[in-house]
C-alpha cells in the first residue's frame, strides 16, 4: 500500500513536471527570441513590443511560487475545471516557469557571435533563417543548460504545490511525513527527489556538453 501511494507520487510529480516543461519550451523559446531579436540592434527590431514582452516577464518571474499558484486559482478553474490536483498544479507551474526559462534562454541567445549574424546578413540571409541557421543553432547548449535548470526548479515548485493539494511527492510528504509526523517518509521523498534531480542535472550538462563540442 505505502509503495503503491510513493509509486503513484512519483508519476504524478513526473506528469506535472513533464507537461509544464514541455508547454515551458514550446513557449519559452520563441519568447526568447522575440525578446532577442526585438531589441536594441536586433535583426527584428521593435523596442515598443521589446518593452512590454520584458515588463510582462519580469512581472511572472519575479513572483513567488506559492503567492503566483494562490493568486492564479480563478484561471486555472477556467482552465482545467478544478483547483486541487495533477492537472491544476499544471497551470501555475507553466505561467511561472516558462519566463524564467525564457530569461535563461534570452542569455544563451544573447551570446552567440554577432560576427556570425552580420556575416549571414552579408551573404543575403533572411531574417528568420538567420534565427533558425544561426542563433538557434549557435545557443543550443546555452538552452539545454538552461532548459534543465528550470526542470530542476520545477521539481522543487511541484514539491510546493503537493503541499497544498496538488499531488505528488510533496502532497505524500507533506499529508504523510509531516503532518503524522513519520521520519521515514519524509526522508524517502527528499531521498527520491535528490536523485529525480541529479539524474536530470548530469543528464542536461552531459547532453549540453556533446552538443558544444559539435
Amino acid at each position: 500500500m505505502w509503495f503503491e501511494r510513493l509509486w503513484q507520487g512519483t508519476l504524478d510529480t513526473f506528469l506535472m513536471v513533464g507537461v509544464s516543461s514541455l508547454i515551458a519550451l514550446l513557449l519559452g523559446v520563441p519568447l526568447a527570441v522575440i525578446l532577442v531579436t526585438s531589441g536594441k540592434g536586433g535583426i527584428f527590431e521593435a523596442p515598443n513590443v521589446n518593452r512590454v514582452l520584458g515588463a510582462f516577464v519580469n512581472i511572472f518571474r519575479s513572483v513567488p511560487f506559492l503567492i503566483l499558484m494562490v493568486a492564479l486559482i480563478p484561471f486555472t478553474r477556467l482552465i482545467v475545471g478544478t483547483t486541487y490536483g495533477v492537472w491544476a498544479a499544471v497551470v501555475p507551474l507553466t505561467i511561472a516557469s516558462t519566463p524564467f526559462f525564457a530569461r535563461i534562454a534570452e542569455v544563451s541567445l544573447r551570446e552567440v557571435d554577432h560576427g556570425l549574424i552580420e556575416a549571414a546578413q552579408a551573404m543575403g540571409c533572411r531574417r528568420w533563417h538567420i534565427v533558425w541557421h544561426v542563433l538557434l543553432p549557435e545557443s543550443l547548449p546555452g538552452i539545454v543548460g538552461g532548459f534543465t535548470i528550470t526542470l530542476v526548479t520545477m521539481i522543487n515548485s511541484s514539491a510546493m504545490a503537493g503541499a497544498i493539494g496538488a499531488g505528488g511527492l510533496g502532497d505524500i510528504a507533506y499529508r504523510y511525513g509531516y503532518q503524522r509526523f513519520d521520519t521515514q517518509v519524509m526522508l524517502t521523498v527528499i531521498v527520491l527527489l535528490v536523485a529525480l534531480v541529479a539524474v536530470i542535472q548530469l543528464s542536461g550538462d552531459r547532453l549540453a556538453l556533446r552538443l558544444n563540442k559539435r
